[in-house]
């Protein structure tokens, strides 16, 4: 008898097994792993493959495991589950292939696999709903803003860090090194929800205040706001909703996540633009369609969404500069978010607009291609591998001699920061919106008093030709 006929024509598809390790519901695509041609051009890309030298911990090598999971009578096995674990989900590979394989699609659709029928231990149980119970929550996060403070200011932090017992529990290091850097101001500071173009209007946009980027930093995305308005932008930053679902998604919660991006595109896709400054949340909402594509009431929204989607470097980038730069003598290694440059294909802008700053002396990693090693929460879940990917990172970065660092994505900031303090050899971690933000800033502030005023009628005018337009 076939399978509909035995479960029922109303049966939860999720809940449709084959005689496979993979349900029917959203499976690894069997076309998309066909493309792959096992070239091994993903290789040197991939950082568990440098790290271990393993096949079946390489691209191609999950892919093979992937192809095995949707033939008849194969088993997700805890052995197939581990080297799908050890993927870091850096989509260096995607960058790398030239068949096209979309390894992106293939590991998310594995990963929610991975997560609906495979039993967990304990632990991994645990941990894993702490994270989701804590990172994709700002007012959870927030809470946790004085703690951080005092136990830095008391000592008590660098303390704990020190304990013999830390260094035998790697994951417990690593959340006390990742501990953010905090002020109590964090705690209160909100974005306004509407923030005005200076000048003429280039058009409208929705911005992504993220979760962890909102919570923990909020300078980041005030800069990005502030260069966005001094651009002739006109951003609306909405409250809600409080999470993207990127975290979940790229973790294989699917339960989790659909609600999420389901608020997102409700808050969003009235404006010209989603803006996203946060490497991992900008791949994620560019995903949505092929979350969405089996929901005949959100597919077409999903994908108009993901359209609409514009990392803050790409949308910058794209039109010419309007506002004035100021100088900023410094010397700036420039670190490459994944999900921003392999997810998102985004890496020429960033590098653009940095050397639009008068001043500003850009240098290039050794092996930029590969993960700092944060990704999501690999560096709870695997905290060996990703602390020697960290160490390596940190190190490339050293090696530059630079006075700081850029880069685009909150995960790899505290992931960077944490391996630079091992090495007692901290730098300044910076988002280009913020060295971007501080140029403009003294780029008015270096303009003629005439100059000067004439901006600020320019934005009044503007200003008041919106508030007639819209009835105001």
């Amino acid at each position: 008898m076939p399978i509909d006929s035995a479960l029922g024509d109303d049966a939860n598809p999720i809940d449709r097994v084959l005689d496979r390790a993979f349900d029917d519901h959203k499976p690894p695509d069997q076309a998309l792993v066909d493309d792959c041609v096992h070239c091994g051009f993903c290789l040197p890309t991939c950082p568990t493959y440098v790290l271990w030298n393993e096949e079946m911990d390489s691209p191609r090598g999950r892919i093979v495991l992937m192809g095995e999971g949707l033939t008849e009578g194969s088993e997700l096995s805890d052995t197939m589950v581990g080297h799908f674990d050890n993927c870091l989900g850096c989509m260096a590979c995607v960058t790398a292939c030239p068949s096209g394989v979309r390894y992106d699609l293939l590991i998310e659709d594995t990963r929610q696999q991975v997560e609906r029928q495979h039993p967990r231990s304990r632990r991994e149980r645990l941990l894993r709903r702490m994270v989701f119970a804590t990172f994709p929550y700002p007012s959870r996060l927030r809470a946790t803003v004085p703690l951080l403070v005092v136990l830095r200011r008391s000592g008590l932090l660098a303390g704990v860090q020190r304990l013999r017992l830390l260094q035998r529990l790697p994951t417990l290091r690593t959340l006390s090194e990742l501990a953010p850097a905090v002020r109590l101001r964090d705690t209160v500071r909100r974005l306004p929800r509407r923030t005005l173009a200076d000048g003429e209007c280039r058009g409208t946009v929705g911005f992504l205040q993220g979760c962890v980027q909102r919570a923990y930093f909020g300078d980041v995305n005030a800069a990005s706001v502030a260069v966005l308005a001094a651009e002739g932008f006109e951003v609306h930053a909405p409250h809600a909703p409080r999470c993207c679902g990127a975290l979940g998604l790229h973790a294989g919660q699917e339960q989790d996540s659909l609600p999420l991006a389901k608020a997102t595109i409700e808050a969003f896709e009235q404006y010209d633009h989603v803006v996203v400054n946060a490497a991992g949340c900008g791949s994620a909402i560019k995903d949505y369609g092929h979350l969405l594509r089996d929901d005949p009431e959100w597919s077409a929204r999903a994908e108009a969404v993901a359209a609409k989607a514009r990392d803050v470097h790409e949308l910058l980038a794209s039109v010419p500069a309007r506002a004035p730069r100021g100088a900023i003598e410094m010397k700036v290694a420039y670190h490459d978010a994944c999900h921003l440059a392999h997810a998102q294909g985004v890496r020429s802008q960033p590098r653009q607009l940095l050397r639009s700053i008068p001043g500003i002396e850009l240098v290039e990693p050794k092996e930029w291609e590969l993960c700092c090693g944060s990704a999501g929460i690999y560096n709870l879940t695997r905290p060996e591998a990703a602390a020697e990917l960290g160490a390596r990172k940190a190190e490339n970065l050293l090696a530059c001699e630079a006075d700081a660092i850029a880069a685009a994505n909150p995960g790899c900031t505290l992931q960077i920061a944490a391996h630079l303090k091992r090495l007692d050899r901290e730098l300044p971690l910076l988002h280009p919106m913020q060295l971007l933000a501080q140029s403009i800033e003294a780029g008015r502030r270096a303009e003629p008093g005439v100059a000067r005023i004439a901006r600020a009628t320019r934005r009044l005018r503007g200003s008041a030709s919106r508030r007639r337009a819209s009835g105001g």
